[in-house]
């Protein structure tokens, strides 16, 4: 009986813990075209996937957007233009390169470059910075007093 009551209010309440569906238009090739537009524009919210990935709010309602604006009558030129003079280049996962988007496209090699230098520099300044001076015959005799005591030790 316990078990009846139990199965009874999971029922019950199992709506609640339902999920909301995800609207999708009505004409497949909406949904389509809605689709590959969705995969060049970036998420951003969560910056690293596209907006047709993401469950983030944002995605969701610019994938409405993106099909009312299919259902308009617009071109994927026309709506692309519009989500870029909106939320800027960084929406699109492929900015076309321009003065504005010259670091996005250009900055991580400068930076790799400016870092590999800066390593090399660092290394070259420590290794002059070493002296090579030869051992005392007493350091020599410490150091082989430490290796027979090590191999004495050694299982």
């Amino acid at each position: 009986m316990k078990r009846w009551l139990f199965a009874a209010i999971c029922c019950a309440f199992a709506t609640a813990w339902a999920g909301t569906a995800v609207p999708m238009a009505q004409n497949p090739e909406t949904e389509r075209r809605m689709a590959e537009i969705s995969t060049e524009l970036r998420c951003l919210v969560c910056q690293n996937e596209s907006i047709a990935a993401s469950r983030a709010d944002l995605a969701v309602d610019l994938r409405r957007q993106i099909r009312e604006q299919i259902e308009s009558g617009k071109n994927d030129k026309e709506i692309l233009a519009y989500m870029v003079d909106r939320y800027g280049d960084f929406v699109r996962y492929r900015p076309p390169v321009k003065g504005t988007t010259l670091l996005l496209w250009f900055g991580p090699a400068v930076l790799l470059v400016v870092s590999l230098i800066a390593l090399l520099q660092y290394l070259r300044r420590r290794s002059s910075n070493v002296d090579d001076l030869p051992l005392s015959n007493e350091d020599r005799r410490r150091a082989e007093g430490l290796l027979t005591n090590n191999r004495d030790v050694e299982p």
